[in-house]
């Protein structure tokens, strides 16, 4: 009797997507599902290793975003014929960006671009050099903008975990280079 019941169990069919199939036939085997498992690991694998680190990444866009408005900034120094200031708090790694009054007085600038975040939150500002000043790795360091623009050459340092960045500035010119690493620049 076991026999004949497990016969009828064979000889039932199942039907899936519109097929028929025994019973025995219907499912996938276990080397089926190896063989999927492998290439979509295999896919990984491959794919993975090539996508970018959020944290490089951001530490690439915050050095653009230095550079640019670096940029902006002799530009509409320029232009305007007005002085502005990029401070650049390197214990805090933020910047802010003012304006000079006709009396000396610092304001915050009308145009919007300039009142935006340049380094974002978690990446260090290592250190800046300006110039004659040399090299501040702490502290406050501020860049004047007059209306010739940049007066001396500025280099920037960004890191993030083991990743750096190298912004640099150059004098009369409005020439701005980001470049991986941390590059050292002789005048």
């Amino acid at each position: 009797m076991a026999t004949e019941q497990r016969r009828r169990n064979d000889l039932l069919t199942v039907k899936a997507f519109g097929k028929t199939a025994n019973r025995r036939e219907a499912g996938f085997t276990l080397m089926e599902l190896m063989v999927v498992i492998f290439i979509i690991a295999l896919a990984a694998g491959i794919v993975l290793p090539r996508l970018p680190e959020p944290e490089g990444a951001r530490l690439k866009s915050s050095a653009r975003n230095l550079a640019s408005g670096i940029r902006f900034l002799n530009d509409q120094a320029i232009i305007t014929k007005k002085v502005y200031r990029l401070h650049l708090e390197l214990g805090e790694n933020t910047t802010r960006i003012t304006e000079l009054s006709p009396t000396g007085d610092e304001m915050q600038p009308q145009d919007q671009f300039m009142g935006r975040r340049l380094v974002e939150e978690g990446i260090d500002i290592e250190d800046v050099s300006v110039g004659s000043r040399g090299v501040v790795n702490e502290g406050e360091v501020v860049i004047p903008f007059g209306p010739s623009g940049l007066g001396d050459g500025v280099t920037i340092h960004l890191k993030a975990g083991k990743a750096q960045f190298t912004v640099i500035a150059y004098p009369s010119g409005g020439k701005v280079t980001v470049q991986e690493g941390y590059q050292e620049v002789t005048s």
